[in-house]
């Protein structure tokens, strides 16, 4: 059964991810990509990792995308029509490079995936001769807490300016300009 729901989400994370890339319209793949982010937290669930999936859901989809969703929602059609000027074929000369690069990075994946024997990996053999492999039933939010406001403070700090910079683009794009 967790198969199953883990490809079931999986398969959303993908077609919705291909969505937001290919899809004509902005605002319905602003709205993919919310669906994106919700199956990638689900996936983080199924890693074990509740805290990030946690995360996934504040930071991503209550930080980011609600500021891209007022981004196009403040600003003018004039402003947008730049966006649709731009030629609309799967592969013209705008997608070409960021094609390319997609192919290259899937192949590099596969390649990795087949090739590596994840059981004989060294740090993963430490791990369980050592006895240090989580638990379904491990509690690790306090230790998380305790590492996040010593250990990890200075990141915790860069990703709280990095939402403010997020912040600022998108009063700064949805900002009307007037002609002078």
């Amino acid at each position: 059964m967790e198969q199953i729901v883990f490809y079931i989400l999986a398969g959303v994370a993908l077609l919705s991810a291909l969505y937001v890339v290919t899809g004509q319209n902005l605002v319905r793949s602003v709205f993919m990509f919310f669906v994106t982010l919700f199956a990638v937290a689900g996936l983080y669930v199924f890693a074990l990792a509740d805290f990030v999936a946690l995360t996934q859901i504040v930071i991503y989809v209550g930080g980011v995308l609600v500021m891209l969703l007022f981004v196009f929602m403040l600003s003018t059609k004039n402003s947008l029509e730049g966006l649709s000027s731009l030629k609309k074929d799967k592969l013209s000369e705008n997608r070409l490079p960021a094609t390319v690069l997609c192919l290259a990075l899937a192949g590099i994946l596969i390649y990795a995936i087949l090739s590596v024997d994840f059981g004989s990996l060294s740090w993963i053999q430490s791990a369980i001769a050592s006895g240090d492999v989580k638990q379904p039933t491990d509690n690790n939010i306090t230790n998380i807490g305790v590492n996040l406001m010593s250990r990890y403070l200075l990141p915790f700090e860069v990703i709280s300016i990095f939402l403010m910079m997020v912040l600022i683009g998108a009063a700064h794009l949805a900002r009307k300009e007037n002609n002078l």
